[in-house]
């Protein structure tokens, strides 16, 4: 998705939402807008379909992050809002690896990368990085396969 589409298809639904009157979708709207424009701005060039997957996904992130503090100090309805916003954010995400997809992935990873223990971590990582980005957690990834050459 180029960056001129992904910015129109915002655009789109910014006024979908406004007749709508939807407030969240709205905001969440302009501020992906806004975080894309700021990095395009940055950078001084239009953006890559893979920068735009890192700012939705840092903005996703930030949102996961965020509830998981609501939640902790107690504040259901803070951490509501922040869902929200995920699930709206999501949308411009590509479909989420399953657990079996992601399994196999790593199995995969640790057998073109002959790691046989948890510090071949970064060999493993390495491989796995590029195929997973946007559609899984790398802190998750990172664990996961951490545990697989643990038992290995």
């Amino acid at each position: 998705m180029s960056e001129t589409s992904l910015l129109e298809k915002i655009s789109s639904q910014m006024v979908t939402a406004m007749k709508q009157k939807d407030t969240l979708r709205l905001s969440v709207l302009r501020m992906l807008k806004t975080a894309l424009t700021n990095e395009k701005i940055a950078g001084k060039k239009d953006l890559s379909p893979e920068v735009e997957l890192a700012v939705v996904s840092r903005l996703a992130k930030q949102r996961t992050e965020a509830a998981a503090e609501f939640h902790k100090a107690a504040r259901p309805e803070l951490a509501s809002k922040e869902e929200q916003e995920l699930t709206i954010l999501q949308e411009f995400l590509p479909q989420q690896l399953s657990e079996a997809e992601l399994d196999a992935m790593i199995d995969s990873a640790i057998v073109q990368s002959q790691a046989k223990e948890p510090r071949d971590l970064g060999a493993v990582m390495k491989i796995l990085a590029p195929q997973v980005k946007g559609r899984a957690d790398g802190k998750t990834v990172s664990q996961a396969v951490m545990h697989k050459l643990s038992l290995a």
